[in-house]
């Protein structure tokens, strides 16, 4: 029966551990706030947007998001070519998750103020 308890929780770990490699980092929940607050966005409007990230951080994290079906790359024939990039139907799903941590931020940092464990 123990065997049995600790073999269940290490399945629910793994299943979080699975959400969180595909969505948390420093930049990707941001990436994703950027692209579900707007239709779409080029990489360059996504640079613009997060001035701090470097652009192969960007690329990087634009491909793993794209390859998990969170977002589209649409890429357009013209010249100079045009890349746009989108939140996919699956990963709107997320909508939800990300401002749940959205709002759970906001008051942890009301909390901390409260305690006064914030610099003035």
């Amino acid at each position: 029966m123990f065997y049995k308890n600790i073999h269940h929780r290490t399945e629910n770990c793994e299943n979080i551990e699975i959400s969180l490699d595909i969505i948390v980092g420093k930049w990707k929940p941001i990436i994703l706030f950027h692209l579900l607050s707007n239709d779409k966005m080029r990489f360059s409007e996504l640079q613009r947007a997060i001035p701090e990230i470097s652009k192969k951080m960007l690329t990087n994290h634009l491909r793993d998001l794209e390859f998990h079906d969170i977002i589209k790359r649409e890429v357009f024939a013209e010249v100079p070519p045009r890349v746009e990039y989108s939140m996919t139907e699956y990963g709107m799903k997320l909508k939800n998750v990300l401002m749940a941590m959205q709002e759970w931020g906001i008051e942890h940092l009301q909390h901390l103020k409260e305690l006064d464990r914030l610099p003035e």
